[in-house]
């Protein structure tokens, strides 16, 4: 796949008692403003276990420029502000705004035109990888990983690595998986983990690096998501 688009993965926390006002306004105004500025509303996501009132989005740009350009204009223009000042009059909605800049990689499947018809479980997982092993993990992933996990029915929606000018870009592999339902997710990982297949592939890459390809601590990061309603992938 050849796509060189910006991608930027927003997490948004929200206030105390703030988060239905929070998906409020990205569902009535702010979804259709980005869409006005040229972003794409790639999909928007809760996660399934939330005490910390998370709201996770990512949006694609043509490129980091046109990114800046784009919510250079978002903020300036006069139906934003208007919505803003009125949603936040009784207090702030996002207590704390986290972004990163992604790019697919080069096994990443090519996004889908059309979401399902009905809503499926989501996961964002992290990887990050052991000293030096970052090349290692993204081929493993190239030559084994995706086809081990779509032979356990797990759908692979996109694979990406940090822009080179973000924090942990030499050893961060992010992507997001998608399932039919949330037991389904528990028990493809269950009978993959399982896979000879995939206890050898990961024996070799393993040999072949002197150990782990991830981080034997914090090595791998899951979250599980649930789609919001207004998400264009569902």
């Amino acid at each position: 796949m050849n796509d060189k688009r910006c991608y930027e993965l927003r997490i948004y926390t929200a206030g105390e008692g703030k988060l239905d006002a929070l998906n409020a306004r990205f569902r009535n105004h702010t979804l259709g403003l980005f869409k006005k500025h040229g972003m794409t509303n790639v999909g928007y996501w809760m996660p399934l276990e939330n005490p910390e009132r998370k709201l996770y989005y990512i949006l694609s740009f043509p490129s980091r420029e046109f990114r800046d350009a784009a919510f250079k204009a978002f903020g300036a223009d006069p139906e934003w502000q208007a919505v803003y000042k009125e949603s936040e009059k009784d207090g702030r909605l996002a207590v704390k705004v986290e972004s990163q800049f992604l790019h697919t990689l080069d096994f990443s499947p090519k996004l889908p035109a059309k979401s399902a018809r009905q809503p499926r479980a989501f996961e964002l997982r992290t990887y990050f990888a052991s000293p030096g092993n970052l090349a290692r993990l993204q081929n493993r992933f190239r030559q084994h990983t995706l086809k081990l996990f779509e032979k356990h029915k797990m759908t692979n929606i996109a694979y990406w690595e940090l822009d080179p000018d973000q924090k942990g870009a030499d050893n961060t592999l992010v992507y997001l998986m998608a399932y039919p339902n949330e037991a389904a997710r528990k028990a493809s990982w269950d009978t993959f983990r399982t896979d000879p297949a995939w206890l050898a592939a990961r024996e070799a890459s393993e040999r072949e690096a002197g150990g782990m390809l991830t981080l034997k601590d914090g090595g791998v990061v899951s979250v599980p998501l649930a789609p919001t309603d207004y998400s264009p992938l569902q």
